[in-house]
């Protein structure tokens, strides 16, 4: 059986700074039949490993250590036996939530996720939080941006941790290198493309998005 990807919305709350806002967010499973990775396990650990099912999961992957997309991830560790990866830049917004459980292991720019038959690259993308990253998976044509890129334009930056020059040189150097075609699964909302995104670059730049 060939690699697929499915998507699974759960919703929960956002808190950095002081507030919390109600958020929905796309969790995303990459896998075959007999195994998976799952990408930002957010809110409902359940659900989660309902969706997952019987299949071994081999890592649960952490584009970035907000609060919204790793608040099951320890839960689901526990109950599969999946290493978390998180990439180092974001150690101190993962202990904000989970203070008493470290990562299980880091995320490195340049590193290979292989699942299923294919492989994902780990692309560092910081500015929406330091150790922000995406998964480029060439063979499904798919890209998966967290909170890096959306359909409109770049992830926030108005908040701790995060920077707009650092996030459009991420988005510019790493992710419009890509092919058009390629789809772009984000962390809350729809999906979009790198062509669809590209002639937008220098309008966000100069309304500062």
């Amino acid at each position: 059986m060939a690699a697929r990807i499915e998507h699974l919305v759960t919703s929960g709350t956002f808190s950095l700074d002081g507030g919390t806002w109600d958020v929905d967010n796309n969790v995303w499973i990459v896998g075959d039949d007999s195994e998976a990775i799952v990408i930002d396990a957010a809110h409902d650990a359940d659900a989660i490993a309902r969706a997952v099912g019987d299949r071994r999961l081999t890592a649960i992957v952490c584009t970035h250590a907000h609060n919204d997309h790793i608040d099951a991830a320890p839960e689901l560790a526990a109950r599969t036996g999946a290493p978390v990866l998180l990439h180092p830049d974001d150690l101190p917004l993962w202990k904000q939530t989970h203070p008493e459980r470290a990562p299980d292991a880091e995320l490195t720019d340049g590193q290979g996720l292989s699942v299923a038959g294919i492989e994902l690259t780990v692309l560092h993308t910081p500015g929406h939080a330091p150790g922000a990253v995406c998964l480029y998976a060439p063979a499904l044509a798919a890209l998966f941006s967290g909170d890096t890129l959306f359909a409109g334009g770049p992830g926030a930056t108005g908040r701790s941790y995060s920077h707009f020059p650092t996030i459009v040189e991420s988005i510019r150097g790493r992710l419009l290198t890509l092919p058009a075609e390629t789809v772009v699964h984000t962390g809350h909302g729809d999906t979009t493309t790198v062509g669809a995104e590209a002639p937008h670059l220098q309008e966000w730049i100069d309304r500062g998005f």
